[in-house]
């Protein structure tokens, strides 16, 4: 649930409110999707700086009355982003209608995986052409409810904020910037383990969905960046499935299989007789991906002629096919992917510069599994059931390999884990758990006795320096057991909960973000 007070977890969100606070005295709250605002059923309210937002919000009939104008102001917003043409994906701020006292109510949409999840909002305002008759009209409407006002009802009047046209397009402005920031706690407060096929609920992947949720609404280029394995094609469809594009074609190819001339004739297409055993036209996946998303994967192995080309098409939008003389132009937006470390290769001059500026106009890197590792047991469960659904069987991983799947540096990251599940699923009969008899050499091999970890692991140090070490290594190995219920460590090792909490903390152990159940 998020309430006005958890906003302020965003230090941007919370920095333009106080914005918005101080320049124009007013206050932006969040409310869910039904146009519920949590902070009243928490028995908070915070008012705008007007005697009659005040007053109706202490007022029973009032606070009602309040309540009913943002949930109608939300019924509004959600009919004008289903609309026909609409841009439903826009989280820019809008006025949506009046309140029940006249006032303007301007809204943002806050979107998560391509869904509404709630509304930024704000009022209790008046329009500076016409700011005379507002008045009157919350005048009117407060008299209807007989609010207590105060003595000088004029002064009371004439302090209601006023914006003026510009000012109102300014507050819209931030109200989407906010809506835009806000993605990353609503990921987190709605909990999610996955963004489209991505898997995890480490922090590194929180933010992460927080990351594409922002880039999946745009239609900048993006440049993948990460070890193989760790999902840059995974990434790729699912900007594409929760952006503008996701009707029209995704088109993938890699660009490290094939020769320059035959790379050329498969992204651009040829004409018929262009080369030896050109029998007919063929429309390269440029075309093919025509409005939609094509994805270039590898693309740091290209040749710095190839990288020519597509400097040319992603700059222009057009390109020749082979033995043509005519461009062809196209709208796609390209998302590249490498393992390689671009940057080194511009200073190397073995990457062309200015496509690497055009291909890294948005970037993302992804974590390897390593980095990720209370993902392991999340990725594990879903292996195992993708794998039940063709076998029928369901089996699970005995505590001993998961122990062992912790202490694994996991080189080829989740495809390897999905290669080494499978591989498990098939070389260990039955129908039980599954333990490290069948585990590839490698990571048994990777299995250390926990007070080798104080002789063996060459680091050295002082004696508190490897006590240290121990204890970390000692609450991992519960923890991967026990599947992050912190009770049942602190109980295991013998420490109060609180105890256990502080040193996972002091001792920097990568841990699940949400406090296991009691």
């Amino acid at each position: 649930m998020i309430d006005s007070n958890s906003l302020d977890d965003v230090l941007v969100v919370r920095r333009l409110r106080e914005l918005v606070r101080h320049w124009w005295r007013l206050e932006v709250a969040f409310a869910d999707v039904r146009g519920y605002v949590a902070d009243h059923a928490l028995g908070v309210v915070i008012p705008p700086d007007n005697a009659y937002c005040r007053a109706a919000l202490k007022h029973s009939d009032g606070f009602r009355r309040c309540n009913r104008s943002v949930a109608d102001a939300t019924d509004t917003l959600k009919a004008e982003l289903a609309a026909p043409n609409a841009d439903g994906a826009s989280r820019r701020g809008r006025v949506v209608g009046d309140c029940h006292l006249g006032f303007p109510v301007v809204m943002a949409p806050v979107t998560h995986m391509g869904e509404l999840y709630g509304t930024l909002f704000t009022g209790g305002f008046v329009l500076e052409p016409v700011a005379e008759s507002m008045r009157r009209r919350v005048a009117r409407s407060s008299d209807d409810l007989r609010l207590p006002i105060g003595p000088d009802r004029a002064a009371a009047l004439r302090s209601i904020p006023v914006l003026g046209e510009g000012a109102v397009e300014y507050l819209c402005d931030i109200m989407g910037l906010m809506a835009t920031e806000l993605v990353t706690l609503v990921g987190e407060r709605s909990d999610p383990h996955g963004f489209d096929d991505l898997l995890g609920n480490s922090p590194s992947m929180r933010r992460l969905y927080g990351m594409l949720e922002r880039i999946s609404q745009s239609d900048a280029t993006v440049l993948v960046m990460g070890e193989n394995g760790t999902g840059k094609e995974v990434v790729a469809r699912a900007i594409h499935a929760m952006g503008p594009r996701r009707s029209h074609a995704f088109v993938a190819t890699n660009c490290s299989a094939l020769n320059d001339n035959l790379l050329e004739s498969e992204l651009f297409g040829h004409t018929k007789g262009a080369f030896t055993g050109a029998i007919r036209d063929k429309d390269g996946l440029f075309k093919a991906a025509d409005t939609g998303t094509l994805f270039l994967d590898e693309v740091g192995d290209t040749s710095p002629a190839m990288q020519v080309k597509l400097l040319r098409v992603l700059q222009e939008g057009t390109f020749t096919p082979v033995g043509a003389t005519e461009p062809v132009e196209v709208d796609v937006r390209v998302i590249a992917a490498t393992n390689r470390p671009l940057g080194k290769m511009v200073k190397d001059t073995t990457f062309r510069e200015d496509l690497y500026y055009r291909l890294s106009v948005l970037t993302v890197e992804l974590p390897p599994l390593r980095e990720r590792k209370t993902d392991i047991a999340m990725l594990c469960d879903h292996f195992l059931k993708k794998m039940a659904k063709k076998s029928g069987v369901e089996r699970r991983l005995a505590p001993d390999v998961l122990r062992r799947f912790w202490e694994y540096d996991w080189p080829g990251n989740v495809r390897q884990l999905e290669n080494e599940i499978e591989r498990l699923v098939v070389l260990t009969p039955g129908t039980g758990d599954i333990g490290p008899a069948m585990l590839s050499p490698p990571i048994l091999s990777s299995s250390r006795d926990l007070t080798g970890e104080i002789h063996d692991d060459g680091k050295g140090g002082t004696l508190d320096q490897a006590i240290a070490r121990l204890e970390r290594r000692l609450i991992q190995h519960a923890l991967v057991r026990t599947n992050w219920n912190k009770s049942a460590v602190a109980r295991e090792l013998g420490l109060s909960r609180t105890t256990l909490i502080k040193k996972i903390r002091e001792l920097a152990i990568d841990g699940h973000d949400t406090e296991a159940a009691s």
